[in-house]
């Protein structure tokens, strides 16, 4: 075990080069540039991860003392700088984490992630990567002036996770490893890689890319953080492709379906589809008919209902962002397996905007549908909306998408109405901002 720790402390630094989908970087080791780290490696066990955080933040374990916790916080507000030139800059190495989910070494810890096809859960894995994202932010953030950080480190959106070839084992050990690549103002971009150990080598199975926001200590308003100094050619690059994410996703929100008009094609595209469902022995646009092994959008749909307890709170007592991931994943899954018939296995995940804070005790609803299919591939988008007890108003906090792989080719989907033909656009989007090649179609990936 060892003489693997070692590899990976050599070869889990490798920058991925920008990409999308399994392809994600090159899937030899030997070819990923290096992120040189010179200090010795120490994982941190998994089961640590959030015990950190809340040594961080002084957050308390007893639901009972949550607010007075939380007006200690309030008092932390003097150690806030007034301007980020104000705090000292830092480097990519000083928030470097590596993080050991030791399934092999320890199988009692296996089966909270053990599924019944006995695989690992991807659910799980996103809570770790919430977790773990947030924890390499307080280590950019870190200040050495009190013991704990003035900050509310929160995830704001998920840009991207990318699943490479290797499938998951839940007899092997897997590390996790991250650091900030790029930093704005406020806001800071989070690279996480994901290995399994293969032999005596942990070989790259997952690549993510959060996006996090720095609060002030009653988590109200936006705080300033550390500038980041690359110092190599590779970090340079990584930091300008954070520059480059951030332009694309201000462009992609520019271009959404729910601000501006399809383009001609997209247009074309639904109005095809329109016409080849128009019942050919009558003269109407009412009578509308599938063609062969198609099915109707609106067939595809599942619902969860979930009550908020406060097992599932976060360090600032609202609901952990990762548990709402898992859960939405997890009905994701379900949809896609209803709908193709067989067992799926996801591909990416991306554009999770974190909108709004879900409250403890909030009811959660989920809606999970089928927006887009090829050959086949699915894409599943859920939306998730919170109503508290006292209230039946419902809000918006997350739109999840999520790209999953069939055993075999599904039906296509037809939209009915103007609102799932916008839905449909919106997933063949989401779907070709993602490249597979066909001969990884049939290789396992990641189940719930």
């Amino acid at each position: 075990m060892r003489r693997a720790a070692l590899r990976l402390c050599a070869f889990s630094r490798g920058l991925l080069a920008p990409g999308r989908g399994l392809t994600q970087g090159p899937q030899d080791p030997k070819k990923w540039g290096h992120f040189h780290i010179q200090e010795a490696c120490s994982p941190i066990h998994v089961n640590h991860v959030r015990d950190k955080l809340r040594e961080i933040v002084g957050a308390s374990t007893n639901w009972r003392d949550h607010v007075r916790a939380m007006e200690e916080r309030k008092l932390l507000h003097t150690f806030l700088a007034k301007s980020q030139e104000g705090l000292p800059p830092r480097r990519m190495k000083d928030s470097y984490i590596e993080v050991l989910l030791p399934l092999g070494s320890e199988p009692e810890l296996r089966e909270k992630y053990l599924t019944v096809q006995n695989t690992v859960r991807f659910g799980r894995i996103l809570e770790d990567l919430d977790s773990l994202g947030v924890l390499i932010c307080y280590m950019h953030t870190k200040n050495h002036a009190t013991k704990m950080s003035p900050l509310s480190i929160v995830t704001a959106l998920v840009d991207k996770i990318d699943m490479c070839k290797r499938s998951l084992s839940p007899e092997q050990d897997i590390k996790f490893s991250g650091h900030v690549s790029w930093v704005g103002k406020t806001s800071m971009e989070v690279k996480m890689q994901m290995f399994q150990l293969h032999g005596d080598e942990f070989c790259p199975v997952l690549d993510a890319t959060f996006v996090m926001v720095a609060r002030d200590s009653d988590n109200k308003g936006p705080a300033f953080v550390n500038q980041l100094i690359p110092e190599t050619p590779e970090e340079e690059e990584l930091f300008r492709q954070g520059e480059l994410n951030k332009g694309r996703r201000i462009a992609l929100s520019s271009a959404s379906l729910l601000k501006v008009a399809p383009s001609a094609q997209e247009r074309t595209t639904i109005h095809e589809m329109f016409l080849s469902t128009l019942d050919p022995k009558t003269i109407s646009f009412q009578s509308r008919v599938l063609p062969p092994g198609a099915v109707w959008m609106e067939g595809t749909k599942l619902k969860s209902l979930e009550i908020c307890h406060p097992q599932e709170r976060n360090i600032f007592n609202r609901i952990f962002g990762g548990f709402l991931m898992r859960k939405a994943y997890e009905l994701a899954w379900a949809t896609a397996c209803s709908f193709g018939g067989s067992r799926p296995f996801v591909v990416a995940v991306d554009d999770i905007m974190f909108q709004k804070p879900v409250d403890v005790g909030s009811l959660l609803f989920l809606s999970s549908q089928v927006c887009f299919t090829h050959n086949n591939y699915i894409q599943v988008r859920v939306h998730s909306e919170v109503a508290s007890l006292q209230s039946k108003e419902h809000t918006t906090t997350n739109v999840f998408h999520f790209t999953f792989m069939s055993e075999k080719d599904v039906p296509l989907v037809f939209p009915r109405t103007y609102g799932e033909s916008m839905l449909y656009l919106d997933g063949q989007r989401h779907f070709n901002s993602m490249s597979t090649p066909d001969t990884l179609r049939k290789n396992g990936l990641a189940d719930p």
